[in-house]
């Protein structure tokens, strides 16, 4: 009874942090909260850059007039999923044996990535990236599409929300960071898709940086704490690194 009346009371401290001026004030006025946000929101644009566009493709069923609504609609939805999962999150991830899973899980994840990439190319006739949708009755209707957004949009979003945990126990921090990121995937996906096809090499800059931070997490399980700013700089060094390599090797191809 002790254990559950403490998980319920710990609960309702960290929801209790959405409606606190001092934690809004905080993440505010603190500058490491802002760089926490812009890498939130940068690998939100280098993992999730593409499920915009499938979520596009989802509502592309629905008449016109009611496509921008249902995306709308799953905004709200996904706001609410996010205000649920970190208010949720940020007590969990205080857990030493939950830093452990999390942070094994985004080091896994990362590891799944690159060794998928070994596999053999897909033939150039294969049509398997094309989103597979689920058609008839009950789900091409208006709120069968909303709910298939939601849903997806929950599957889209875990890997991200996991990784921001990773980085901030702070609820507006991962609040802020998760709310610009939809809004910038429902606005700006096209740029992120641009830039990934200018420098190919970033989608696995971002795994790359999925492993940082669960390496970060693995080590605060275990008392070593990294610096904010090391962080930063490593993370920052690692895009750029990239940016500069694609730059170089496209470079190579031209004078061949």
């Amino acid at each position: 009874m002790d254990a559950i009346t403490g998980f319920l009371s710990g609960l309702l401290v960290s929801y209790g942090q959405f409606f606190s001026w001092d934690a809004i004030v905080g993440v505010v006025t603190d500058p490491v909260s802002w760089g926490i946000i812009f890498w939130l929101v940068i690998l939100e644009g280098l993992l999730s850059c593409d499920n915009a566009l499938v979520l596009a493709v989802v509502v592309r069923r629905l008449p016109k007039h009611q496509q921008k609504k249902a995306l709308l609609y799953g905004i709200w939805g996904a706001y609410f999923f996010r205000f649920v999962a970190i208010g949720l999150g940020a007590y969990l991830i205080k857990i030493q044996w939950v830093q452990i899973l999390g942070a094994g899980y985004l080091l896994w994840m990362s590891a799944k990535y690159f060794m998928s990439r070994k596999q053999a190319e897909p033939a150039a006739d294969d049509h398997d990236d094309e989103p597979k949708v689920r058609r008839g009755g009950f789900w091409d209707t208006f709120w069968g599409t909303v709910i298939t957004v939601e849903l997806m949009d929950i599957s889209f979003s875990v890997d991200s929300i996991l990784a921001a945990f990773a980085m901030s126990d702070q609820v507006w921090v991962l609040f802020m960071g998760g709310l610009l990121g939809i809004l910038m995937m429902r606005g700006v996906a096209t740029i992120f898709i641009k830039w990934l096809e200018k420098y190919p090499t970033l989608e696995s800059a971002a795994y790359v940086l999925i492993a940082l931070i669960g390496g970060k997490l693995m080590g605060q399980a275990f008392g070593y704490h990294v610096s904010h700013y090391v962080l930063f700089g490593v993370m920052a060094a690692v895009l750029l690194g990239t940016m500069v390599l694609d730059r170089m090797r496209e470079g190579g191809k031209k004078e061949a």
